[in-house]
């Protein structure tokens, strides 16, 4: 299985004696959880500090060979424990692994981080795993908009009740109304899909984005600190990358991210409501296994925990925007570092919680079912009511007034309340 966490024996040594967040332990799926574990995120630190020694090595700074070689050999041989102990004496982060990196790559050592700050592998690395933690997301969407257009397909002739304020209104299908969320969840895709393309990279920009320690180390050459940027931002497969930046890449990329997901989680939550609702209906229900159990205490229940967990991850999702808006909202002139512990915590949450519900919804959609006789009983149960409308219609073409409406609703309806169960419409009147 893939790492997942903090990595490796961190967490093998918390075990069952602390606590880690449900959405690794218990929700998403392994892929996304390796994307923002410790050994993913340090390993592509270590990637960015390669690519920007062999920019720099190809611009003419005096790096080696042997010196490439060895920091291409260690990419993966993380010491984990040696840069916890590192981190708690130096209580930096960055410098911790810079110093960890180094003890396996002494040759090396003395370039790596040349001209960089916290940020160059910080925000780089972050904005390669929100590219790559989209590119996760976005077929597992396309997965559920295609399941829900064959069931689309497969009942686009079944007629069923419609419903406004929650209450009898005309018919439509129970395909149509399928397509109601997928429309929805297209606005997702296409939404997702954009702002994913739209990620610039931080790239090489120095402490306060005015590059000036490349310029030092390429003695003033400005065109070859623009080529240094270009290529690292090529190396980590970006097309473009910021042209302005404070010390780190702007806030306001952390927002839309996490608006295009807080906005996936609405359309879900409206989904599943519908689901859940319709199985309290018992028109339709979410596929409940055979050894599945309803209630501990009622045998008989049916409960849509699928759907229902889907509505309880999908709040969480939709709160979490507000965290990026007040971190952008307080990024004091270059940056201050209140944004820190929050992101570790927000950006890797709205991820797993939407990898979580799109796998969820996903199996919901492949075994949904219906109950066509259900649907017929609450429709008769309807139709003498739903039938008044098309009369209505035929009578003001015919000259008559449409308040005839009150007459029909103080008169009529009483009249016809005893008769519905047994009272048949041509189907022209209604459909």
């Amino acid at each position: 299985m893939a790492e997942r966490g903090d990595g490796g024996g961190q967490q093998a040594a918390c075990g069952h004696d602390s606590y880690r967040t449900p959405l690794a332990s218990r929700y998403a799926s392994p892929e996304m959880c390796f994307v923002f574990s410790d050994r993913y995120k340090f390993r592509t630190w270590r990637q960015l500090w390669l690519w920007l020694a062999e920019a720099e090595q190809t611009l003419g700074l005096p790096i080696t060979d042997e010196q490439i070689q060895e920091m291409k050999s260690n990419l993966d041989n993380i010491d984990f424990k040696m840069a916890a102990e590192e981190e708690k004496q130096l209580r930096h982060d960055v410098m911790a692994h810079v110093h960890t990196f180094g003890h396996c790559c002494p040759k090396a050592a003395a370039i790596i981080h040349l001209g960089a700050t916290s940020c160059y592998v910080g925000d780089n690395t972050d904005l390669i795993i929100l590219r790559n933690a989209f590119d996760l997301l976005l077929p597992k969407l396309a997965r559920v908009i295609s399941r829900l257009a064959d069931f689309a397909k497969e009942r686009a002739d079944l007629p069923t009740l419609g419903f406004t304020h929650f209450q009898p209104a005309q018919l439509t299908t129970v395909g149509k109304r399928c397509c109601l969320w997928i429309q929805d969840l297209c606005m997702d895709l296409q939404n997702l899909k954009r702002v994913r393309d739209d990620l610039r990279f931080r790239g090489v920009k120095g402490t306060t984005g005015t590059q000036a320690s490349f310029l030092q180390l390429f003695e003033g050459d400005d065109q070859k600190v623009e080529q240094l940027d270009k290529m690292v931002t090529e190396k980590a497969g970006f097309k473009r990358a910021f042209i302005i930046t404070g010390q780190t890449y702007t806030r306001k990329v952390d927002i839309e991210v996490l608006s295009v997901l807080a906005s996936l989680g609405a359309s879900v939550h409206k989904i599943c409501t519908d689901i859940r609702l319709l199985a309290n209906l018992k028109e339709m229900e979410e596929p409940f296994e055979k050894q599945q159990i309803g209630s501990s205490a009622m045998p008989y229940k049916r409960n849509p925990m699928r759907s229902e967990r889907c509505c309880s991850l999908a709040r969480h999702l939709m709160t979490l925007l507000m965290d990026p808006l007040q971190t952008a909202s307080v990024q004091w002139f270059e940056r201050t570092l209140d944004d820190s512990a929050n992101r570790r915590i927000c950006l890797a949450e709205a991820f797993l919680t939407a990898d979580t519900i799109l796998n969820t919804l996903q199996n919901v959609s492949e075994g949904l079912v219906v109950y066509p006789k259900v649907i017929e009983r609450r429709i008769r149960q309807e139709l003498p009511f739903m039938a008044t409308e098309s009369i209505i219609m035929a009578m003001v073409k015919a000259g008559g007034n449409r308040q005839v409406q009150r007459f029909l609703e103080e008169e009529v309806y009483p009249l016809l309340k005893p008769y519905e169960s047994v009272m048949k419409v041509k189907a022209e009147l209604c459909l």
